[in-house]
């Protein structure tokens, strides 16, 4: 394969920055930019896991910056290839034009997540630990970079090999069976065997139960706050942001789009959305803001219904609870302005909801609380923060493929159909494991994995 190289830190202006470089030769386009301070230093000896000061210089000899090499040599690396890394002031002008000296010293650019695809096929990383290191970049809480630093040790590709082993291990028992028939191999028990099966699908139904789990640990909660205009909301989103990100005034409508922030709450990211106040009106632009917030309604997957306690409830404000009731969505009901004189109570949305919470958003008062609520709601009480969960869409699929194929092949044994019938359907679990692990994966499948890492990387 060719030497590589790209910039493996962000783009921008900062302390430093790292350039990385790796293939076979590595060392030697190191060696053509990059001079040692220390006259006795070559760059084609210095031994792995050590560093030099010295200077990048250009073909004409002129001194670009100082720098540090790092020096990784083959199989221990990240890549598994002999590894330089350029360590530089972090100008964006600098960086570029180091890098373009190690191009032209011969290496090729590389791709998207090139990196990381060559400690996957040098055997440094599974597939999984692979789709991990993305995650860990991507984290945004102490649950989803836990669960991705596991999964990059080798915890979930762990949890799937020991399924597949199982199924692999059965798989020979039955092959030796039904194709040397004539030896003195002893007979399958389809009983011990049906007890096996029972367990990896136990095994691999508790990694999918996890799944959605994950993923809202991993990406966010979905959230839309809604209400009638000049209830609160856009005072409630800022309160939740701690700063101001929705206008705010006396004037009713002032939100007529859609309000789209990220949020922590405890171990939990809120994707909020504070939309347009949700009421009839004959005003061209507000109608449209009114579609766009009921459109966030049905898709999100979780409703903050804010409500202004100190005026009685109207038809409208009824209207709003039976529609997001018709909605069947996790739904907080907040009763705002607690601050000013009451004029009903939390008896009349019980029927709706029974997480409601009485704040004032002006003044900061029940914030805490909500927010316990919500991370209460979201972070299942069997979640384990050691726990590992699948990181995407591509290593559910395959879980569930093989979930189908273990489920076929218990269906058989039970109604007493061929060992051969039994064989082929655990045959189709394993090579769906396999794939989702990366050790049968295609090279479309293995080609999508990596263009989603950024370059560098």
């Amino acid at each position: 394969m060719s030497t590589i190289c790209a910039v493996s830190t962000p783009p921008g202006v900062g302390g430093i920055a790292v350039i990385r470089i790796s293939g076979e030769g590595a060392l030697a386009a190191a060696g053509r930019v990059f001079f040692p301070f220390d006259s006795d230093k070559r760059v084609s000896n210095m031994p792995g896991y050590t560093c030099a000061y010295g200077e990048v210089r250009d073909k004409t000899g002129r001194t670009v910056d100082d720098a540090v090499l790092t020096v990784f040599r083959a199989p221990r690396s990240y890549t598994g290839e002999d590894v330089c890394e350029i360590s530089c002031h972090g100008g964006v002008f600098v960086t570029r034009k180091i890098l373009r000296l190690c191009i032209d010293a011969g290496c090729t650019p590389a791709m998207a997540g090139e990196f990381t695809k060559r400690a996957f096929l040098n055997g440094k990383l599974s597939l999984t630990q692979a789709e991990a290191v993305s995650d860990m970049l991507s984290a945004e809480g102490d649950l989803a970079l836990s669960s991705a630093s596991l999964a990059r040790k080798g915890r979930l590709y762990a949890g799937i090999k020991a399924i597949s082993d199982s199924l692999i291990k059965s798989l020979g028992e039955l092959a030796a069976w039904v194709d040397y028939p004539e030896e003195d191999i002893p007979e399958v028990d389809e009983g011990e065997l049906l007890l096996t099966l029972k367990d990896d699908r136990a095994a691999l139904k508790k990694l999918l139960r996890d799944y959605d789990s994950g993923m809202i640990i991993k990406n966010g909660v979905d959230t839309v706050i809604a209400g009638k205009p000049n209830v609160g909301k856009s005072t409630l989103m800022n309160l939740l942001l701690g700063y101001e990100r929705s206008i705010v005034t006396d004037i009713a409508g002032t939100t007529r789009d859609v309000i789209e922030e990220s949020v922590r709450l405890g171990a939990v990211t809120l994707k909020i959305s504070d939309t347009a106040g949700i009421h009839g009106t004959d005003d061209t632009v507000e109608k449209m803001g009114v579609a766009l917030a009921k459109n966030r309604l049905a898709e999100c997957r979780l409703i903050i219904a804010v409500f202004d306690i100190s005026q009685p409830l109207d038809d409208e404000d009824t209207e709003l609870l039976e529609y997001i009731a018709s909605l069947d969505k996790k739904t907080v009901i907040v009763l705002n302005k607690t601050d000013r004189a009451q004029a009903v109570d939390k008896s009349g949305f019980l029927k709706y909801s029974d997480k409601i919470i009485a704040i004032s958003a002006s003044s900061g008062e029940g914030r805490d609380e909500l927010s316990e609520m919500i991370e209460t709601m979201f972070t299942p009480e069997d979640y384990n923060a050691d726990s590992t969960v699948f990181a995407n869409e591509r290593q559910k699929l395959c879980a569930e493929k093989a979930l189908g194929c273990i489920e076929d092949a218990i269906a058989a044994l039970e109604a007493g159909l061929t060992l051969d019938a039994v064989t082929v359907t655990v045959d189709r679990a394993a090579e769906h494991l396999a794939e989702l692990t990366g050790e049968k994966a295609s090279e479309a499948v293995v080609n999508e994995v990596f263009s989603k890492f950024c370059v560098g990387k």
